[in-house]
Formats: structure tokens, sequence, C-alpha cells
């Protein structure tokens, strides 16, 4: 694990670099599986994007362009050429957002199960479940793990989040101990929710795109192609079967096989 000035990172392998952003209440560990794999043949990184995992806080306004500016600088400093891009939902927002403003970092550009559209947020009971919850009075993870299951009643998103879960040392006068808290910054992610929902508006972006959505998901469909196409000329849309929103989880050989053979071309 390294750390720049800017993002939190993990890099593995050898060749042509590879960058990878998850989407939202994520962190780079959800993308090591896919990462791992296409070290064998690129040089690929995984970062924790702001506001998420060990990268700073921002606190105030964040949005597209704040994070496009921040991931483009990382690029810059940890000198990639010719990247090839790859985002997950709001991940994949913000590698749009970078496509439209820094056409030059990037080789091909990866979308997965997200659209340019504004989209009518989805994720409010989520954010309430978590603000609900009072960390300073937990005792244990179990505790979290059960409160979440009674609130949102879905297990593959409370094992999600509790991957955000950690414990913290106290090291504050007269106190001892630790404390439960969440990686990621959730008051401003809440805060700035709705332009984490909105449209991603930018110039046309003509290199090799790659749009990729989950058969069993209905962030992008049919009827936004011809926005996608708009947009992206050079776009092609692959469906990976068996899957929902989280791809990479639902069927990990299928975005593969349809993402390697793009990549290599």
């Amino acid at each position: 694990m390294k750390n720049s000035s800017k993002l939190n990172f993990k890099e593995m392998g050898a060749g042509a670099p590879v960058l990878i952003m998850h989407g939202l209440f994520g962190m780079l560990d959800n993308w090591q599986g896919v990462a791992k794999k296409l070290s064998e043949n690129y040089l690929v990184y995984s970062v924790d994007l702001p506001n998420h995992g060990k990268s700073p806080r921002i606190e105030g306004l964040f949005n597209y362009e704040i994070m496009a500016d921040i991931v483009a600088d990382f690029i810059t400093s940890e000198w990639l050429h010719g990247v090839h891009l790859i985002g997950h939902s709001m991940g994949g927002k913000l590698a749009m957002q970078l496509a439209f403003e820094y056409p030059e970092l990037i080789s091909t550009l990866t979308v997965i199960d997200i659209a340019p559209k504004k989209y009518v947020g989805e994720h409010y009971p989520i954010f309430d479940a978590l603000l609900k919850l009072d960390l300073n009075l937990v005792k244990d993870r179990k505790e979290v793990e059960s409160y979440l299951m009674a609130a949102l009643k879905d297990n593959t998103t409370v094992q999600f989040l509790m991957k955000d879960l950690h414990r913290v040392t106290l090291e504050e006068e007269m106190i001892s101990g630790s404390k439960f808290e969440w990686k990621m910054n959730l008051p401003v992610l809440f805060k700035n929710y709705s332009s984490i929902c909105d449209a991603v508006v930018g110039d046309t972006f003509y290199k090799p795109t790659l749009f990729i959505r989950g058969e069993n998901s209905n962030y992008i469909l049919d009827e936004d192609l011809p926005m996608i196409k708009s947009l992206f000329p050079h776009a092609t849309l692959e469906t990976v079967s068996n899957a929902g929103h989280w791809v990479h989880a639902d069927n990990q050989q299928g975005l593969l096989n349809v993402l390697v053979p793009f990549l290599e071309n």
C-alpha cells in the first residue's frame, strides 16, 4: 500500500497503465480481484477516491469536476502515460468527466454500469441508516451488522458497507481505548449526494470506449444509447450475464471476458 499526496492507492504488475476507480461507499479493495487478474499483463493502479477509504477527506463542495482534477493530478504525479481508465458507478461518472477534461491522459475508457445521465437517488435508505447509527455507542462489529440488516434487509449491501467500518485508537488527553468509524466521509457524501447523481457534461470523447452493464441492472437502458453515442462516438456496449449493478462482484469472470479483449485491442 502506498500513499500519494492526493490519493491512497495500490499498484501491481507491469506494462501499460490501468487505473481502476470504485463507486460510492466503496474503496480500492473492492476491485482487487479484477486488479490482480489484469496485473498479469498491465501495471494496475487501484485508488481510494477522495472522501473514501484512506484517501484525504475534502470538506465542503464535492463533485465530479473536483474529483477529476485530483485524479488527473494523481496520474501526472505518478508519471502515467496513456492510461486505460476503468470506473464503476460513481467512479464511472468520474471516468467520463476525466475523459472530457483530460483526454490527453487517457488511452481507453471503460465505464461499468452507469450512464452519463442524471439519476434519481437510490441511496437515501443507506444514508438514512448510516447517519442514524451512533458509532460512539457501538461495542463490536456484530452490533453494527445486526443494525444494518434490520434497517436495509439486504445482506449483500450490508456486507459491502461493513468493509468500510474500522476501529480507531483514541489518543485524546484523558481518554484511552478505541471506537468505530466509517472510512468514508459520510456527512460530506450525503451533503453532496445530488451532485453525485447529476449528469456528466462535457465535450465529445473520441477515443475507444467500452460501456459494460449487468444483465440484471437497470442503470444503463437501451434508451440511453443515443446519449452515450453522442458523447462517445466510438463507444460499444456489452452486457454481462448473471450480474446486477455490482458486476465485478456478481460475475467477475464475465466482466473480464469483455474487458480484457477491449484492452488488448
